[in-house]
C-alpha cells in the first residue's frame, strides 16, 4: 500500500462532546498522528486531508479566521498545554483506577470527567473539540514538507444531492431536536433565536474535499478550509422551531402503534436563566416534593426518586454539553474555500459535480423537503 497511495483522507473521529478522555485522545489526537506518520511512509503521496471541525474555535465570537493552531496553543492564554503530558496524564489515571480494582462504569465516569475538566482549563468547552485541536496541532507541526489540508466543516446535516437527497446517517446535534419534537417528546427550544446556526450538507463537505486534494496535491504547504454557511448564506437559530412545527403540523408523525403524534407551538427559553426558571417550576419543585415524602415514608419511593433524579440531572448535563452552540455566536470566515470554488466555477461541468457553494440552499426547502423527509425515512 505504501508504494501505491499518492493521497490519504482522515475522516476518523469520535464526536461525542464528553467521550472518555482516553478514547477521544487516542482517535481525535494521536490517531491523527498515526495517519500522518503513515502518510510520510507512502512514497508517492502528494496530499493528506486531515478532517477537523470549525468548533475547535470554542465560544470564540465575530468572524473566525482559516488560521491553524500551534502546538501548546490554548484559548484562554493558559499556558502548559503539552500533549504528551495529557497523554501521561491519562495513563496515570488509568493505572490508578485499575489498582483500586474500580468497576468499569466507575472508570468511564472518571475519564469522562477528566476529558472535560482538562478540555475547560484550556479554554474549550468540551473533551471532542479539545482533542480535536490537539490533532490539527500534532499534524501542523510533524508535518515537515508534506501538503497538508486541514478541513474544517461546521455542522454536517443529510444530503443535498448525491447519492440521494435527504441521506443520513445517525442523529446530529441539531437532528436530536426534530426527532424529538416531532415525537411529541420535545415541548420546549433553549437558544438564542437570533443567533446564527452554521450547517452544511454532507455532499458538499466531501465535494470541498475532493476538490482541495486537487488544488493542494505536492504543494508541500498546510492550509485551512472552513466548510460552512454562516458568512455566505446566513440561517438564524428561529428557523429550527418555525420550520419543525410547519412540517409536523402538516404532516404529522405515526408512532409503531398507529397512533398519530399531533404537535403544538415550542416553547421558546432564550437563556440559561429561563431554562433553570422552567426545570424548576415543570420538574425540581416536584422532585424536591417526592424526596421529601420519600424520607418521611422512610424510602418507600426510593426507586421512583433515583429514576426521575437521574432523569433530570442527565438533562442538565446534556444541555451544559450543548449550550456552547445555542449560543453560539461566531461566524466563520471561508476566504480559502471561496477560492476553491471559484477555481471550480472555471468549468461549468465541474461545477456540477463538485458543487459545496451554501448560497444555492434555500434553507426553508432544503430542510422541509430534504432534511426533515430524510430523518423521517432513516432516523424516526
Amino acid at each position: 500500500m505504501i508504494h501505491q497511495v499518492d493521497a490519504i483522507v482522515n475522516l476518523a473521529a469520535t464526536t461525542k462532546f464528553d467521550e472518555r478522555y482516553d478514547v477521544a485522545l487516542g482517535i481525535n489526537t494521536l490517531g491523527a498522528l498515526n495517519v500522518l506518520n503513515f502518510a510520510k511512509r507512502c512514497a508517492k503521496v502528494k496530499i493528506l486531508v486531515h478532517v477537523s471541525t470549525a468548533y475547535v474555535c470554542g465560544e470564540k465570537s465575530g468572524l473566525i479566521m482559516e488560521t491553524p493552531y500551534r502546538m501548546g496553543e490554548t484559548l484562554n492564554g493558559t499556558t502548559g498545554l503539552d500533549i504528551n503530558y495529557e497523554k501521561k496524564l491519562v495513563q496515570e489515571k488509568l493505572d490508578q483506577l485499575r489498582v483500586i480494582g474500580a468497576a468499569p462504569e466507575t472508570i468511564t465516569e472518571t475519564m469522562k470527567d477528566l476529558g472535560l475538566r482538562r478540555a475547560k482549563m484550556y479554554g474549550w468547552p468540551n473533551t471532542y473539540v479539545f482533542t480535536k485541536a490537539m490533532g490539527e496541532m500534532m499534524v501542523g507541526t510533524k508535518r515537515e514538507n508534506l501538503s497538508l489540508v486541514l478541513l474544517r466543516p461546521s455542522i454536517i446535516t443529510s444530503t443535498f444531492k448525491e447519492p440521494f437527497p435527504g441521506w443520513t446517517e445517525g442523529i446530529r446535534t441539531i437532528d436530536s431536536l426534530a426527532v424529538g419534537y416531532g415525537k411529541g417528546k420535545l415541548t420546549c427550544f433553549l437558544c438564542d433565536l437570533d443567533a446564527v446556526s452554521d450547517v452544511m450538507p454532507a455532499d458538499m463537505v466531501v465535494n470541498s474535499i475532493l476538490v482541495s486534494m486537487a488544488a493542494q496535491a505536492g504543494k508541500q504547504e498546510e492550509i485551512i478550509y472552513h466548510v460552512g454557511s454562516s458568512l455566505r448564506n446566513p440561517m438564524k437559530n428561529s428557523k429550527f422551531p418555525e420550520l419543525a412545527y410547519r412540517y409536523f403540523s402538516i404532516k404529522p408523525w405515526t408512532n409503531k402503534e398507529g397512533k398519530v403524534v399531533k404537535v403544538g407551538a415550542i416553547e421558546i427559553l432564550s437563556s440559561m436563566r429561563s431554562f433553570h426558571r422552567y426545570m424548576t417550576i415543570r420538574y425540581l419543585i416536584a422532585l424536591k416534593g417526592l424526596e421529601l415524602v420519600n424520607i418521611i415514608l422512610c424510602k418507600l419511593f426510593e426507586k421512583e426518586f433515583q429514576y426521575f433524579n437521574k432523569k433530570i440531572n442527565f438533562i442538565f448535563r446534556l444541555v451544559d454539553l450543548y449550550q456552547p452552540y445555542l449560543f453560539f455566536y461566531g461566524i466563520f470566515d471561508d476566504s480559502n474555500t471561496e477560492k476553491l470554488r471559484k477555481m471550480v466555477s472555471k468549468t461549468g461541468v465541474e461545477n456540477e459535480m463538485f458543487y459545496f457553494d451554501p448560497k444555492v440552499l434555500d434553507w426553508d426547502d432544503y430542510f422541509l423537503n430534504t432534511h426533515v423527509i430524510g430523518l423521517l425515512k432513516y432516523v424516526f
